[in-house]
């Protein structure tokens, strides 16, 4: 897995050199220094050693991992870079979004982007259908999710409305199901396939900062400004179960980042003091 921020370096741990090892103190097997705040990170899932990064220089940059070096940089957005990802089902296609406004498709096979469309609000979140290349979700601070086919991108297939505040992410539960989270406190689950809501889970406190979203079929995870991560079964809206980071003295803190494992209880969880938790939900 790897981590990144602030620190302007994406850090690359061994998963099972940290859960095996004893030690208090895990360091990275590898560092890549980055000219500028990293702001997100997406592993290509077809070629593993690929990772992409968004940065606060706008910069969409893929790297190879094996090597420590960057493969591919784009600069065409003019603002900070919030969010990237790769297509799950098309290894060579990613797609970026901005404070700028735009969404930014490209292809590892070309220097310019493929396509962009202007949103006119900064899109803080993008993510593919795991199932399909030609389907984004866009989380903008319009307080609304665009969900966009990019074989018609004059206009979203629909928009998701029901959010106060900015949507700070979005991540899909399964091929049919999105999970967006807001600083409104909230995460709401849509359907893609009929454009309904299903259902507004609450419980954990989100009004400032970017504190994290992971889903999997059926649990979804996300952070706290009380310095907790909260579990939500997706049929119930209220949460599952929680764990909080340090003591009640910590609570100045919050949970910055959080990623389920692929088919697994297991989560890796990080907050705003820089430490890492890899945690299990019991059965």
């Amino acid at each position: 897995f790897a981590t990144a921020g602030v620190s302007r370096r994406i850090k690359v741990f061994e998963y099972s050199a940290v859960v095996n090892s004893s030690a208090d103190v895990h360091y990275p097997a590898m560092e890549i220094p980055s000219r500028a705040k990293l702001s997100c990170l997406s592993w290509n899932k077809c070629i593993k050693h690929h990772i992409a990064s968004s940065d606060y220089d706008g910069h969409v940059t893929i790297w190879d991992v094996n090597n420590a070096q960057s493969i591919m940089e784009y600069e065409e957005h003019a603002k900070r870079a919030w969010s990237v990802d790769f297509a799950r089902t098309d290894p060579n296609l990613l797609v970026s979004g901005s404070d700028d406004g735009k969404l930014k498709v490209w292809s590892t096979r070309q220097e310019s982007s493929v396509m962009g469309i202007d949103m006119k609000a900064n899109i803080c979140c993008v993510k593919f259908n795991p199932s399909s290349s030609n389907f984004v979700a866009v989380g903008s601070a319009d307080h609304r999710i665009h969900y966009y086919d990019l074989r018609s991108p004059a206009s979203p297939v629909h928009t998701f409305s029901g959010h106060q505040k900015t949507v700070s992410y979005v991540k899909f539960i399964t091929p049919e199901e999105l999970v967006s989270a807001s600083t409104d406190s909230t995460l709401r689950i849509w359907n893609v396939r009929t454009n309904t809501p299903i259902r507004t889970l609450t419980g954990h406190i989100n009004e400032r900062n970017f504190v994290g979203l992971s889903g999997n079929s059926d649990y979804v995870t996300c952070g706290s400004e009380t310095n907790e991560v909260f579990v939500y079964h997706k049929a119930i809206s209220r949460p599952a179960t929680r764990h909080r980071f340090g003591s009640l003295d910590d609570s100045l803190h919050f949970i910055s980042a959080v990623c389920w494992k692929s088919d697994s209880p297991t989560l890796l969880a990080a907050n705003s003091q820089g430490t890492i938790k890899v945690l299990v939900m019991a059965a």
